[in-house]
């Protein structure tokens, strides 16, 4: 038997529909007075929603999340919190604003309450990142893991569908490492199995229709479980060429990730074979697709991106690409260091390419 251990992050969870009514009963728990609101300016009507529902419990609204949490941004939004005198903060919306919220609390301790309205699961992990001077840093503190998640899957009705694919897409990359973590567990390969099913169903049927609650509930439950995941065993591959990509080419978070995942999967797929017969189960590809494969089909035929060059990114910048992803590499179950430069330039070339993964090119 694999010998391992186990240590849960002591966050809060309230699920379901209409889940959002409990929030003033959420804030009374953490013991806050003055909660601030972050948002991204797309979302700021939503902030505006939970200010008015908290009445003099709101201390103010930032809006000005953004991708990768600029330093500039962190910086502005931690002088408001303390200007407001801000006990608490509220971040609703995806990644971008639970990433400022997170930013914040490095700096000065402040509760997160967090609600999320994508699937991208940062809400459940300890883990910051913040980018500046053009790289972005990332790094685990507990300071910053949100005590409160409200998952309402009502909040993520209009969430569009593009959006809910790639953010799905993303949260499964967070399962997807978890399953071949040096650091892994049974109890987190049952998360990881479980969140990655829950997802691969829901999307095709909230493309079919977004109002789908049923669907969208499906699927925040399973981002819930890959968050899980991400917050519990260190990341690999996948997620050092993300933020390479993100962090130094500025390409949207969420796309990135559909589009990067089926290759490093193909890329790792000999060294991690059980992941693989996972993941594959999961997306029901058993005997059909392999797991690489698998996840490309499901982002490909639900609509989402597969290819870097249709989302922003230079063929002319490939090879700068490569040389900063193998500095300071991550674990991997395959090495991924400076001797394998010409292997990772040539993942990013298919994934610049959008090809369909075979794992017996590698």
């Amino acid at each position: 038997m694999k010998e391992f251990i186990y240590n849960g992050q002591p966050s809060r969870v309230v699920f379901g529909a209409g889940a959002l009514q409990h929030l003033e009963r959420e804030i009374e728990l953490l013991g806050a007075r003055k909660a601030l609101v972050l948002s991204t300016p797309e979302q700021r009507d939503q902030a505006h929603m939970v200010a008015d529902r908290l009445g003099n419990r709101a201390a103010g609204i930032f809006a000005k999340a953004v991708m990768h949490v600029p330093m500039e941004t962190a910086r502005e939004a931690r002088e408001e919190a303390r200007r407001l005198g801000a006990d608490c903060a509220i971040a609703i919306g995806g990644g971008s604003t639970t990433g400022l919220g997170k930013a914040i609390a490095l700096d000065s301790g402040l509760p997160i309450l967090a609600i999320p309205t994508t699937y991208a699961g940062s809400e459940m992990t300890p883990i910051y990142g913040i980018t500046e001077a053009g790289l972005k840093k990332t790094g685990r503190d507990v300071r910053v893991l949100p005590r409160t998640v409200i998952y309402d899957p009502a909040l993520t009705l209009t969430l569009p569908v593009a959006l809910s694919v790639t953010s799905g897409m993303n949260a499964i990359a967070h399962a997807a490492e978890g399953l071949y973590a040096q650091d892994s567990n049974p109890v987190l390969d049952l998360m990881a199995e479980e969140g990655i099913r829950a997802i691969a169903q829901a999307l095709p049927a909230i493309c079919r229709r977004a109002d789908d609650i049923s669907a969208r509930g499906e699927a925040l439950y399973g981002a819930w479980l890959c968050g899980v995941v991400l917050g519990n065993v260190g990341m690999a591959l996948h997620h050092k060429l993300c933020h390479t990509l993100g962090g130094s080419f500025n390409l949207p978070h969420a796309e990135v990730h559909a589009v990067v995942l089926p290759q490093a999967m193909a890329f790792n797929a000999q060294a991690a074979p059980q992941a693989m017969v996972r993941i594959a189960r999961a997306l029901g590809t058993e005997g059909r697709a392999g797991a690489a494969a698998g996840l490309f089909d499901l982002a490909r035929d639900n609509g989402a991106p597969v290819a870097l060059k249709d989302i922003g990114m230079q063929v002319a910048d490939l090879d700068h690409a490569a040389d900063l992803a193998v500095r300071n590499p991550y674990w991997n179950p395959r090495p991924i260091g400076s001797a394998q430069r010409d292997e990772i330039r040539q993942l990013l070339q298919r994934a610049y390419e959008g090809v369909r993964p075979d794992t017996a090119g590698w």
